[in-house]
């Protein structure tokens, strides 16, 4: 029997297929995107992580071994002080781009699950923002090869590093012990999520391209 990650990776082999189809990861991964959708972006990933790394420090609060508590709360600490870094010194004032409407569905659909789900279940929802990112940048730094004139060299870098590598691995060894020992509800519960949760990857960078904004005054 494969491993849970295998199983759900496979699953989603459309949904991340259709993730590389976007035009905002393809024109990323080219250096053709636009500086203002890219702007954008930074500024929602940024609103992003601030609530990712609130459920991160929840998945520390319910993690089932040391190991795991560490691991959590060293990611949210990360989600904060190192991505966001990235994200900060490019956007210049945060404030002119309130939260999106996928934003805000994505990251209330993390928390909820924080606050309503088990251990399993959020371990998995987390594991999409990990796993998507260092393939998706991965990926992107095989096909541009040398970064060193490329526009968008930090972001591919960032998410192409081998320590996030390892992080993501981490990651998913997490998610693969914890359904090992899981009941069969609690293991087709934390493959909903993660797809859940793959679904929104796109939408996020869907969002991004079309710099979604809210269809009534705020």
């Amino acid at each position: 029997m494969s491993s849970f990650s295998a199983q759900v990776w496979e699953s989603t082999a459309k949904a991340r297929e259709a993730i590389d189809a976007l035009p905002f990861v393809r024109a990323l991964g080219d250096g053709t995107l636009d500086r203002d959708r890219f702007t954008y972006y930074l500024a929602q990933d940024t609103h992003y992580l601030d609530d990712y790394a609130r459920a991160l420090a929840a998945a520390a609060v319910k993690a089932e071994t040391s190991a795991d508590l560490a691991f959590f709360a060293n990611s949210a600490h990360g989600a904060i002080v190192v991505e966001q870094e990235l994200h900060r010194a490019q956007v210049a004032d945060l404030a002119r781009y309130p939260k999106s409407p996928t934003c805000v569905g994505y990251t209330s659909y993390l928390l909820g699950i924080a606050q309503s789900r088990g251990y399993a279940e959020l371990v998995a929802a987390l594991l999409p923002c990990f796993w998507i990112y260092q393939d998706v940048g991965a990926r992107l730094l095989e096909r541009a090869g040398d970064l060193t004139a490329h526009p968008y060299a930090d972001w591919i870098g960032t998410y192409a590093d081998e320590s996030f590598a390892a992080s993501t691995a981490t990651a998913r060894a997490i998610a693969d012990r914890v359904a090992d020992s899981a009941d069969q509800a609690t293991r087709t519960r934390m493959g909903e999520a993660f797809s859940r949760a793959v679904t929104w990857e796109w939408m996020f960078w869907d969002a991004a391209w079309r710099q979604e904004s809210w269809p009534l005054p705020q």
